[in-house]
């Protein structure tokens, strides 16, 4: 049977969740390019989104940047760690007032109960907190019961391989990730960015 691989930090820990916080933008500059990415995306898509869903959403760095573009979206930002939403409030501000925090971790199987439905879903470096791959498709598929008629669901993650991570059970091939969309019924898949071994996918 195949085993989980274990985290070397534990987010829920605000010691933990700081540091993480600290270092995640100066180790990977780019990740401005994928939020821009992101908003590009959304204000692209030819429907109006009026609530966005964050899986994973951390300390906030994806949130500020959407609700920066998209002012007058509802948010949704689902995290299992308290610690990661005390400072995503503070980072947020002001902007924090449309934002519901939901601590709520998306390896339980009732994660997505009572959310309602979105125009869009979104993660960042977050789906591999599942802890192996194989579990990728069926949170693919949880999403997409979420998803309005026309929603796009948006993900950006490591990836394993050439210029990417070693570790081939934790983090899915770019072409891994694209056949995990599929298998989760979504019928359309692009790529929209790599870069320094991030690959961001729209699937629709």
């Amino acid at each position: 049977m195949l085993s989980d691989v274990p985290s070397p930090i534990d987010l829920r820990l605000m010691r933990d969740a700081r540091e993480w916080e600290k270092t995640a933008m100066s180790k990977r500059p780019w990740r401005t390019e994928f939020f821009e990415a992101f908003a590009s995306e959304i204000l692209s898509s030819g429907i109006r989104v009026r609530r966005i869903l964050e899986l994973g959403s951390g300390p906030g760095f994806l949130a500020e940047h959407l609700l920066g573009a998209l002012p007058e979206v509802e948010y949704v930002a689902l995290d299992f760690s308290l610690a990661m939403h005390e400072l995503a409030a503070k980072r947020l501000g002001l902007l924090g007032s449309s934002v519901q925090f939901v601590e709520r971790s998306f390896r339980e199987p009732a994660w997505s109960n009572g959310l309602g439905q979105f125009g869009c879903i979104v993660t960042n470096q977050a789906v591999h907190e599942l802890r192996h791959k194989r579990y990728a498709a069926e949170l693919h598929q949880q999403v997409r019961s979420l998803l309005l008629p026309g929603g796009a669901y948006l993900v950006c993650d490591h990836f394993a391989g050439e210029g990417g991570m070693s570790n081939d059970q934790l983090y899915m091939t770019v072409a891994e990730q694209a056949a995990a969309f599929a298998s989760a019924g979504f019928a359309k898949v692009d790529q929209v960015l790599l870069k320094g071994g991030l690959v961001l996918h729209r699937a629709c």
